[in-house]
């Protein structure tokens, strides 16, 4: 299966990566986020949102009983799909946004890359 993927990024929680033959063209230009049981295709815009739903949720201050149970999973993120919410602890959230900033910094590497130095 390694063959098959171009890796953008992993981490002990998930990893983000392109299939190499798309399955559709839909998917075409998709990365696929997986972790945990999920996975998502995104844009390069929706991963750039997700990260931004991320980060508005670990402004949101816990209520008391959620900061002595840091394994239930009480943190409402929204996701670039208007009907998907996910539900995760404090530790999945700090894995996840690692997740999903490290997959952003190697696509926008990637389209530098790919755009701006061609020369």
């Amino acid at each position: 299966m390694t063959n098959d993927i171009y890796k953008i990024y992993h981490n002990k929680f998930g990893i983000a990566f392109k299939w190499l033959q798309p399955v559709s063209k839909q998917k075409r230009n998709k990365v696929q986020i997986v972790f945990r049981d999920m996975g998502f295709y995104l844009t390069h815009k929706e991963v750039q949102q997700f990260y931004n739903c991320i980060c508005e949720s670990q402004e949101s201050e816990p209520c008391s009983c959620c900061k002595t149970d840091c394994d239930t999973r009480n943190i409402l993120i929204k996701t670039p799909s208007s009907k998907i919410d996910i539900a995760l602890n404090a530790k999945e959230l700090i894995l996840v946004e690692d997740l999903i900033k490290g997959t952003l910094f190697q696509l926008d590497l990637d389209d530098y890359l790919m755009n701006v130095c061609k020369n």
